[in-house]
């Protein structure tokens, strides 16, 4: 597969988003587990995860302790595999999602995620959501601490202005390797910060990738030209919003959320799907 930079890392230009393995309509493990374990036969090296990653409240960690366990049972080698997990968010067990971005939290919070995921030192730890009860760089701090204590590899931030990249790589003493923000078909607003991150060549990790695709199939939407582009290719609508997605710049590493192995190998197959320049020129038109 196409890979791309993660700070030092090199990774697949697709990863796997774990969410949907854990949280409403999750499916069961057997399942779940066949599906990380077909993204990393089809050369993913890039998994996402995070500790509100569950359903109920007390299971804190269930996505984390899932992709631990399938990594142990998988067969070949990952030792190239970044797990990239999340802190700050919290779910109570009713459904909604809460927020907690107080350093103390944040460092007990990286702690427990390092112990479900079975591992010495975090590879990526991202600060979930700005906490508007906590200034950002109080939060922000506390992840630039777990990175000189070790407890963490490489830091990130998630759901971020182009105001808070800057304040966070400031923080993190230009230590920022990347921002994990909603973008895709239906979600274009982020695109400011994806082009701040190719400035800054930090890796830009678009979350929700395939939202609004569904769509694509009925004529005269806005999305109708990924289907139209689609077609044209012989491949599904899905791998063209991920291709385009690729095409927008070279810091961009899509993570599509999956929950059966069919989803994860269609995905994967974006990094080698090339697009023409009048097919990227459409397809970013078509979201105006």
């Amino acid at each position: 597969m196409q890979q791309r930079t993660l700070g030092p890392r090199t990774v697949s230009a697709i990863g796997l988003g774990g969410m949907p393995m854990s949280i409403e309509g999750r499916p069961d493990e057997d399942r779940s587990v066949a599906t990380i374990h077909a993204a990393l036969d089809a050369g993913v090296t890039l998994i996402d995860t995070a500790d509100a990653y569950h359903l109920h409240a007390d299971e804190v960690g269930h996505n984390e302790e899932l992709i631990a366990r399938a990594l142990r049972s998988y067969g070949g080698d990952t030792s190239d595999v970044l797990v990239a997990t999340k802190g700050g968010h919290l779910r109570p067990g009713d459904g909604t999602w809460t927020i907690d971005g107080r350093p103390q939290h944040l460092k007990e919070a990286a702690k427990a995620s390092a112990r479900r995921l079975g591992v010495e030192a975090i590879g990526l730890y991202q600060f979930h959501r700005p906490d508007p009860a906590v200034p950002y760089v109080d939060s922000v701090g506390a992840i630039r601490d777990l990175l000189d204590e070790g407890v963490i590899q490489l830091a990130g931030i998630s759901n971020a202005t182009v105001a808070q990249i800057d304040e966070a790589n400031e923080v993190l003493g230009g230590r920022l390797v990347s921002v994990q923000n909603q973008f895709s078909p239906r979600f274009r607003s982020s695109l400011a910060e994806l082009e701040h991150c190719a400035a800054l060549g930090i890796a830009f990790l678009p979350w929700s990738p395939l939202g609004g695709i569904a769509r694509a199939s009925e004529v005269g939407t806005s999305h109708s030209a990924f289907q139209e582009v689609a077609d044209a290719h012989g491949v599904s609508p899905q791998q063209v919003a991920l291709a385009w997605e690729l095409a927008l710049a070279p810091v961009v590493i899509p993570i599509p959320g999956a929950s059966r192995p069919t989803s994860i190998q269609d995905s994967v197959q974006a990094a080698e799907l090339q697009l023409t320049d009048d097919e990227i020129a459409a397809l970013s038109a078509s979201g105006e």
